[in-house]
């Protein structure tokens, strides 16, 4: 109790400095959580160029422009509204928003959510409204350009909606829909003063889009969004240059109401002064015949293409850049691109999704939760950054990085990525949660994964030995070791990529996982892509940080021993000696190592780690192996016989690289699957009547083990890994009911849809929102292929090179 009493007094030290004296956000604040609000819809935008997050009722109600930094306002004016005209007189006309605000009154609001539904599988929603005694049906569909092995749409800031328009009546119907945006998201930043819009259209290949660009001028990050909708034969289009959201709103309605079409002035609008707020218009309109279908098109798209992160100190350029410009002025062809592209995406997105949703031997929930988990790829604070293209290889590879000699070429080419641990937890690419969430990139941005592990090897190679107090234990340490693997890249509201370890509870330079991670990401980002160059260059990083961990195993039993605090991803979950988790992912790092080194034809270290793995292997089973499962530790506390969900997570890897079997095999099979029965039928079945997933830590009598803040809860993304565990193994029932436990409490009883968080407890408590980890839902997908038959060829063998 002392010791936890000293660590609050420690925080809220730090705290108070950080948010009060230098006007920071902290990294995690556990003082400020963001409240849960039941409202998230399918975000827009591709990868890394920022995200707009709509609600399930049609709301912009999650903002992400400036990187990793969120915004939670619901922008009253961004709407869209329906007009509907039959023998030339408006018969009707309605905002598509259940809301009544005390805005723009002039407006009619409150539709009637009886005659709506929503439906998302990312990156696509659909919203449905039958407008009430019109006998008229509209359907907007949403499509962001979020599409596997894509490097260049799937970089894009933009957002397309496409209203399907079913007339059921005998008579012809005139309508319009009208989509009106604020200018900025929401914040006091919209009243700074300087903002203005302007009227746009762009002709290009035969093809015409008109809108309206809103500047949004700030000191920093200044950014242009574009609403748009596509000219063609029969669909006229029109718009309102500036209107005052903050007001009755009576003139745009005016308008509108009048002849379903808008005003259309030429010329831009004045700047804004200091209080005043602006917002624009833009309206497509088409006649449908009676009990006939039309289509109208229309866009967001938003161009912040040079960012600064919150120190201000360098300036960076994203993706998206590298094909429309950086000059600021490219909203208008990036609508136009997405007018005339989203078919094409709508193909590619149907041609990857289609053969899981028809497959009919794969339960409805996990289709849904598959595609919709990937949220997290944009909306996970998400950057993808070009590298500067005056800079050098030294720039990037620091003082120790020279030996990484494909890294330069390869980040030239794709770029750099990163997505935060949580939208709460705000540390880049936390490499102990990434190891789970990884299997959504390799499989999907395989590009991206390697990348990623490219940044994470250069940090790996150099060191900040800069001092630091960590709040856990209240040592002094310096910020990063040299050859041991990072916490994260940074703080989006510092420098992140220059300044790594956000995280500041624990010196993690002694966790035991972070670097058999890497190991282990290593070989199995090599197996699925059979990236030759990519091994070759981390072979010497994988020695150096396998070298230091072997320091760990103190008494040479070829195992390594945790060293009594909480050190490795569980947090605040202590564990003394040799452990199921942190013991089972040496194991299969070492066993990795053996694999490798046999690919480059390596002898000498294969036969290191083979004489490692004979030890390691024996003393795991002997310290560990109770004839049931293999305990949380081998202290002999009262919690060491614990049942951890997670002490697979090894053979998970192993069995995601085919290397489960065989000479390879690591764990024996039977003692494999016993602990895997054991943790369905005590940490699921024993937990909430089986109906929530699987507990964290289990006592043997079935009772949760309550021995800290983490044993007792319930991580969705260990969750997912566990039944994509059970699935390689054969128990697929198993770990279907397994995973959907995790689904049904997250998506449908507490209502965090897109906002999977990292844990929740039986008593409706849940941590952490919006987090990166439950991607690893995609390594159900991996084993699921696998049980097909679907496996990728074994790689050749690898000239070494010393």
């Amino acid at each position: 109790l002392l010791s936890y009493l000293s660590f609050l007094c420690r925080y809220f030290r730090w705290w108070f400095k950080k948010t009060r004296i230098e006007k920071k956000s902290a990294f995690i604040d556990l003082l400020c959580a963001v409240p849960l609000q039941q409202i998230y819809g399918c975000p827009l935008g591709g990868i890394g160029g920022g995200t707009i997050t709509r609600g399930w009722r049609g709301e912009f109600c999650r903002w992400q422009l400036n990187p990793g930094i969120y915004h939670y306002e619901t922008v009253i004016a961004n709407q869209f509204t329906v007009c509907l005209r039959c023998k030339g007189q408006t018969v009707y006309q309605q905002v598509l928003s259940v809301e009544r605000p005390s805005t723009l009154q002039g407006w009619n609001w409150g539709y009637c959510g009886h005659y709506a539904f929503y439906h998302a599988l990312y990156p696509r929603a659909w919203m449905v409204y039958e407008l009430p005694g019109q006998n008229v049906v509209l359907t907007c569909r949403q499509v962001s350009p979020v599409i596997p092995h894509d490097y260049k749409d799937s970089s894009l800031p933009v957002g397309v909606f496409i209203w399907e328009v079913e007339n059921g009546r005998d008579e012809d119907v005139e309508v319009s829909i009208m989509f009106s945006l604020q200018n900025g998201m929401g914040t006091k930043e919209d009243g700074s003063g300087g903002h203005w819009n302007e009227p746009f259209t762009l002709q290009k290949d035969g093809e015409q889009v008109t809108g309206v660009l809103l500047h949004h001028c700030t000191h920093v990050n200044l950014f242009t969004l574009a609403i748009s909708a596509r000219q063609k034969a029969g669909t006229g289009v029109t718009h309102l240059t500036a209107f005052n959201p903050a007001g009755s709103g009576t003139e745009v309605w005016q308008d509108l109401l009048q002849d379903g079409r808008l005003d259309s002035p030429t010329g831009k609008s004045s700047l804004t002064e200091k209080g005043e707020v602006t917002a624009a218009a833009v309206c497509a309109s088409c006649r449908v015949p009676a009990y006939g279908h039309r289509t109208l098109e229309l866009a967001l798209a938003w161009d912040m293409p040079c960012v600064h992160f919150g120190s201000k100190e360098k300036l960076h350029l994203r993706r998206y850049t590298r094909f429309f410009g950086s000059g600021g002025d490219a909203a208008p062809a990036l609508s136009h691109y997405a007018l005339t592209h989203y078919e094409e995406w709508e193909r590619k997105i149907e041609a990857w999704q289609n053969p899981i949703l028809e497959n009919s031997q794969l339960p409805s929930w996990y289709k849904s939760a598959l595609f919709n988990e990937l949220y997290f790829m944009t909306d996970g604070g998400t950057i993808w950054m070009e590298v500067p293209p005056d800079s050098c290889a030294e720039d990037l590879q620091g003082p120790a990085g020279a030996g990484l000699s494909h890294l330069f070429p390869f980040l030239r080419e794709y770029g750099r990525f990163a997505y935060l641990e949580g939208q709460e937890y705000r540390m880049y690419n936390t490499y102990d949660v990434h190891f789970y969430a990884s299997f959504a990139l390799v499989m999907l941005w395989p590009k991206l994964q390697i990348s990623l592990q490219y940044d994470i090897a250069v940090t790996v190679l150099n060191e900040d030995v800069q001092p630091r107090q960590y709040l856990m234990c209240g040592q002094t340490a310096q910020v990063k070791l040299k050859n041991v693997v990072p916490h994260d890249i940074g703080d989006p509201d510092d420098e992140p990529w220059q300044r790594v370890n956000a995280y500041l509870m624990h010196d993690t330079a002694d966790w035991k996982d972070l670097n058999l991670k890497f190991v282990l990401q290593v070989y199995r980002d090599y197996y699925l892509t059979h990236d030759s160059l990519y091994l070759r260059d981390m072979w010497p990083v994988c020695q150096a940080v396998m070298e230091s961990e072997l320091k760990f195993d103190t008494d040479n039993d070829g195992l390594i021993e945790n060293g009594g605090f909480a050190d490795q991803t569980y947090d605040a979950w202590v564990v003394h000696g040799a452990s199921a988790y942190c013991g089972g992912l040496w194991l299969a790092a070492v066993c990795m190592m053996c694999k490798m080194a046999e690919v480059l034809g390596d002898a000498e270290i294969q036969k290191k780690y083979m004489d490692i793995l004979g030890k390691g292997k024996e003393a795991f089973e002997r310290l560990l192996w109770n004839g049931k499962y293999y305990n949380y530790d081998s202290s002999g506390s009262h919690t060491s016989k614990s049942i951890m969900s997670d002490q697979c997570a090894g053979q998970w890897f192993l069995g995601a690289c085919g290397l489960d079997q065989g000479e390879f095999e690591v764990f024996p099979k039977s003692h494999v699957l016993s602990a895997l029965k054991t943790i369905f039928e005590k940490n699921v079945l024993s937990f909430a009547g089986g109906t929530m997933g699987a507990v964290n830590g289990m006592r043997p009598d079935g009772v949760p083990d309550t021995s800290s803040v983490q044993s007792n809860e319930v991580w969705i993304g260990v969750v997912y890994a566990l039944a994509a565990t059970m699935i390689q193994e054969g128990m697929v029932e198993e770990g279907f009911r397994t995973a959907e436990g995790c689904y049904r409490t997250v998506w449908e009883r507490l209502g965090m849809a897109f906002q999977t968080p990292e844990a929740y407890r039986e008593k409706k408590v849940y941590r952490s929102l919006a987090y990166m980890r439950p991607l690893s839902i995609w390594s159900m997908q991996l084993a699921l292929e696998r049980q097909a038959g679907w496996a990728p060829a074994q790689p050749t063998q690898i000239p070494f090179q010393p």
